[in-house]
């Protein structure tokens, strides 16, 4: 695993979409973009954060942002938690080994109750029109997150 920091060029990717696509870290070139990654569907706390994200999507747009929510989840659960909440952010897979989220560190160890468990990491990046990490949000708290991420995206 190699350490992402802000300044870096964000990691090339591609990864599968719910609709059966594709998404390529060259294919979201031209704007800026926020990907956040997220433990898993339909749980409480991702749940809050993928509807503030698609709540406040209009706004991203309008700052030239585009928005990628991934986890590790199959994109048949994508389906699923899409339709369930009417989200209307893009969501993407990154079940493979090595993946995205395991070369960036987000995959990593987690203790809940006492019990150590591999697991996703709660985190964002911002990145430039050219693929660069401008911003980088680890072990994100759901709670404003969203709104804090917009008014980086006006600002940066």
């Amino acid at each position: 695993m190699t350490t992402y920091a802000e300044g870096d060029a964000f990691p090339d990717f591609e990864m599968e979409t719910p609709d059966g696509g594709t998404i390529t870290k060259s294919g979201l070139a031209g704007r800026k973009t926020v990907i956040f990654f997220y433990p898993k569907d339909n749980t409480p706390g991702c749940t809050t954060e993928a509807k503030d994200f698609s709540e406040l999507k209009p706004e991203f747009e309008k700052a030239g942002a585009a928005l990628l929510g991934v986890s590790k989840d199959s994109a048949k659960k994508h389906q699923n938690f899409i339709a369930k909440h009417d989200l209307t952010v893009d969501l993407a897979t990154d079940a493979e080994v090595d993946g995205l989220s395991d070369r960036l560190g987000v995959w990593g160890e987690k203790k809940n109750y006492g019990r150590t468990y591999m697991g996703m990491i709660r985190s964002t990046y911002l990145l430039d029109e050219q693929g660069k990490i401008l911003r980088i949000w680890p072990k994100v708290r759901v709670k404003g997150h969203a709104e804090e991420v917009l008014e980086a995206v006006r600002t940066v």
